[in-house]
This record gives structure tokens, C-alpha cells and sequence, in this order.
């Protein structure tokens, strides 16, 4: 059976459903595939959802500070009716240690040009501010078994503070709050069901294959799917002209209970999320009694790569845990470190430089949204405008690939040059870590 749609995008994390959104809002027939049984099922359910503006490049400041006013205003950016529930922003900051191999000034050079306002605390300030919060200078990161893991500080830190960062409250309830925007628009999804083959003529993409056997005939094919995107890649023939590459990336998530008087900062509000390369990790609130404890891939871990996405346990495991928690727990003397493991793991699509693809394809027709895992997730409002700048230029018959699209912003009015997102770009200069 032959069905026909303008679009057909693979993949309903909260990057696909916002694509979908955004090219159904347009005027296009939409159909999303997914795998799982609903959006935001694969590794989006495993975000710690964090909003932050540190990136080491200024296309990356412009669409975090972008996407961070889409959050603030969920349910217009949604056109969402008003008794859906939604997934909900929480403004408590982002508070960065500051470290010599990424320095406050890295982030700074881009927010004094984008606008985003920001807070530098030297050592003194930043233990007034947090006062749960050792303030020493442990770098670089060791394993928790290090001899040298415990050694006194040598010096202390500073950080850099933004006030208008956070987190988002409920990752997966953001997918599903873009999906039934999408819905709202037009676009039809399928659920549980992959994509087996895609169709191509003449050089140019003609839909895709799925596993019943039912061929969805569209003109543009856009890869959304994350950690199974180099398959879908593969089945389309296309990563040949590649000049960064991708793997998937196992990564854990810790929960565990937050030290008493952590939350003590002033007001209503809850500690900020904190950033800390110096040890390795990073520590978001999460209500009131818990905290999220991830790494930041200090150079002393092992990443555990995948070859095949569906191999990756969603459990916690003993080890990484106790490493992550011990070194949150270094930095929050206060935070004990249960002998049980509690938390998530996912699966996450990595380029090289930890920043994403958003382009087109040797295939014409065929646009990927990939390598976006880990640190995507804030953008995810955003990444569907872009991507639906970049197909309509390249459908309308612009050479992306000669002279890169820009997008201008609807809220903040920054113009964003995709070229940022090339597919054959050098690789962006990066923290090597999920910071970007």
C-alpha cells in the first residue's frame, strides 16, 4: 500500500515533534514515524532537560538564548488550549565553575554580543551565594579510587552565574505538549513502527519503506532519529561527504536526595543548576528534596559507545553511579552517597564536537537533524524553526552548501547562520564535553 504526504519525518523526540510542528504550521502534509509508542519515548525521556547558555559558540549562545524565550512562553509558543497540561520552565539559573580550560571569558565574548546577562562571583561570592558548596580547586577530575581523589584543594574557584537559566520540569511531557501542537496543525504520526527502506530516484529521495510493508511517498525525508540517525543514514546511502562524524553514546543520570539546607538560597527559588568541570559533573535541582547528578566526560572516564543504540541498558549502573554521586558529593560535603544506584540511563546521538547536524543531504530531499543528544534539548523549540528555514531555501532551490541560510530569530531578532550546522564544516571549536 502506497500512502502520499508532503513530509515524512523519522523520529518523535522532542527535536522530530518540533520539526513536525513547525513544517506543519507552514503549510506542509506531515507524517512522523516513530519506533516507541509515543513522543519522546527514546532519549529524550533521559534528559536532564537543562536550559543553559554557555556554549562555546556564538551560533550556540544565539539559539539557547532564542529558545529560552519559547520556553518562558510555553503554551503561546504551543498555541496549546488552555487546560492542556504542560511541561513547565524553572528559572533558577545556571551557575558555571570556573575552570582553565574553559574559562568564564569563552561565554562571556558571545553574551556581551547577544545580550544574555550574566554574574561573575570570585570565590568569596560564590560561597556566600552557595553556601553548601565547597569551593576548591580540585582539577583535573580522577576516578573516585584516585589516591589523589581526596587531596586538598589547591586553590579556589570562581564561577559564572545566569540568572535566566533553569531547567524544564517534565522533558518527555515537552515532546508530547509539541506533538499534539504538530497534531494540531495537521500532522499525523505513527507509532511502533520503523523505517526499513528509503526510496530514492533520479538522485533525489521518494519517501520511505516501513516494516508492514506500507510505502509513505513525500519529497522530503528529515532524520530526527537520534541514536538510531546513522542507520537511517546508512538505509539512505548518504554520510559520505561527512566531514564530522557520530556515535551512540550510552549515558547515565543520577538521583539522589539533596543535602539538608541545599535549597536555602533566598526566597522561593531553588539552588541553580551547577556546572562543575573541575570534578566532572553537573548537579539540577529536582523539586524541592532531590537532585539530578550527570557527568561532564572528564578525560578519566571511559564513554561507553555503542554500535548498536538497542544495546544500551535504560538502568543505572553501581559503578557509575558511586562515581558520579561521590564527586557531586565532594563538591556538596553535606550530600551522602547511597549504596543503592536510582536514575536513568540513555542513549545519545554525539558528533565529534558535540555540536549538531541541522542540513541537508547528498540525497536531495533528505535533511538530517542529528547529533543533537546531551545538549539539544533546551534548543528543541528553536531546532524546527531552523530546520524548516533551511527546507524551505533548499526546496525553493537556494545552494545551502555554497552560500549557508540565516535565520532570524523571532524573539530576540539574533540572525543565526546555519552554515554553524554544516554537515561539512570543521569541527566546532568545542569544551569536548556536553557542554559543547
Amino acid at each position: 500500500m502506497t500512502e502520499s504526504t508532503d513530509v515524512v519525518v523519522v523520529g518523535a523526540g522532542v527535536i522530530g515533534s518540533s520539526i513536525a510542528l513547525e513544517l506543519a504550521r507552514s503549510g506542509l502534509r506531515v507524517v512522523v514515524v516513530d519506533k516507541f509508542g509515543g513522543a519522546g519515548n527514546g532519549s529524550t525521556s533521559a534528559s536532564s532537560a537543562v536550559v543553559r547558555f554557555t556554549y562555546p559558540t556564538i551560533a550556540g549562545v544565539k539559539a539557547a538564548w532564542e529558545s529560552l524565550h519559547c520556553w518562558e512562553a510555553w503554551r503561546d509558543h504551543l498555541q496549546a488550549p488552555a487546560g492542556e497540561p504542560l511541561a513547565a520552565f524553572n528559572r533558577c539559573g545556571v551557575t558555571l565553575l570556573d575552570v582553565d580550560f574553559a574559562p568564564c571569558s569563552l561565554f562571556t565574548r558571545h553574551f556581551d554580543k547577544v545580550g544574555v546577562p550574566y554574574e561573575e562571583w570570585d570565590a568569596q561570592e560564590l560561597s556566600e551565594r552557595l553556601p553548601a558548596v565547597d569551593t576548591g580547586r580540585y582539577f583535573p577530575p580522577r576516578p573516585v579510587d584516585d589516591d589523589e581523589f581526596f587531596a586538598d584543594a589547591s586553590a579556589r574557584l570562581g564561577a559564572l552565574h545566569t540568572p535566566d537559566g533553569g531547567f524544564v520540569d517534565d522533558p518527555q511531557l515537552a515532546a508530547r505538549n509539541l506533538a499534539a501542537a504538530a497534531q494540531r496543525h495537521g500532522a499525523t504520526f505513527r507509532w511502533k513502527t520503523e523505517v526499513t527502506a528509503v526510496m530514492r530516484r533520479g538522485g533525489r529521495v521518494r519517501g520511505v519503506r516501513l516494516e508492514e510493508g506500507t510505502e509513505l511517498s513525500a519529497g522530503v525525508v528529515v532524520n530526527s532519529a537520534g541514536p538510531w540517525s546513522g542507520q537511517l543514514n546508512r538505509l539512505a546511502g548518504v554520510g559520505g561527504d561527512f566531514t564530522v562524524g557520530l556515535r551512540p553514546l550510552r549515558q547515565e543520570v543520577h538521583h539522589v536526595a539533596a543535602p539538608a539546607g541545599y535549597h536555602d538560597v533566598g526566597g522561593d527559588r531553588q539552588a541553580p543548576v551547577l556546572v562543575d568541570m573541575d570534578l566532572g559533573t553537573y548537579i539540577r535541582p529536582e523539586g524541592r528534596e532531590f537532585l539530578l547528578v550527570g557527568g561532564t566526560e572528564p578525560e578519566c572516564d571511559p564513554l561507553e559507545w555503542l554500535d548498536d543504540p538497542d544495546d544500551g541498558s535504560p538502568l543505572p549502573t553501581v559503578s557509575q553511579f558511586r562515581t558520579q554521586v561521590t564527586r557531586a558529593a565532594r563538591r556538596l560535603p553535606g550530600l551522602r552517597v547511597p549504596n543503592k544506584p536510582k536514575g536513568v540511563a540513555g542513549v545519545y546521538d554525539v558528533t565529534d564536537d558535540w555540536t549538531p547536524v541541522y542540513d541537508r543531504t547528498e540525497l536531495a530531499g533528505f535533511y538530517v537533524a542529528i547529533g543533537t543528544s546531551g545538549n539539544q534539548f533546551k534548543n528543541a523549540p528553536l531546532v524546527g524553526r531552523l530546520m524548516t528555514t533551511l527546507i524551505q531555501g533548499v526546496e525553493g532551490g537556494h545552494d545551502h552548501d555554497r552560500s549557508a541560510l540565516t535565520h532570524t530569530c523571532e524573539h530576540t531578532g539574533q540572525p543565526i547562520d546555519l552554515g554553524a550546522f554544516s554537515r561539512r564544516r570543521r569541527p566546532a571549536a568545542s569544551t569536548g564535553t556536553v557542554l559543547g
